[in-house]
């Protein structure tokens, strides 16, 4: 996938994992793996970024003697990524629009 388009679908695929239920980063990349391949260097600057757009909360957590960050969704996200899947329609006919080719619906 073209790393300008996977860079953008990335945060929503963050913020659609975190309206399922609250996480933490190991996790995170487990749920969204199985949709698209991410890696802990992107997913932490991707949460950083999310945080402070206020999308975002991180509280810590002791776990087996250590501490660990788990992420939730706030208002403001769930807002943000409703507004995103409202823009659907809109993302599929540009997709239908780049695929068509000369009577064809799509790439073979």
């Amino acid at each position: 996938m073209n790393v300008q388009i996977k860079k953008g679908l990335l945060e929503y695929c963050v913020l659609a994992q975190l309206y399922r239920g609250e996480s933490y980063g190991y996790q995170l990349i487990k749920d969204i793996s199985v949709y698209v391949d991410i890696s802990e260097s992107t997913l932490y600057p991707i949460l950083k970024r999310l945080e402070m757009d206020g999308f975002v909360e991180i509280y810590k957590v002791q776990h087996n003697n250590r501490l660990r960050c788990y992420f939730r969704l706030t208002q403001a996200g769930d807002n943000h990524l409703k507004d995103f899947i409202k823009e659907r329609a809109e993302i599929i006919r540009v997709l239908d629009f780049i695929t068509e080719r000369k009577g064809e619906n799509h790439y073979e």
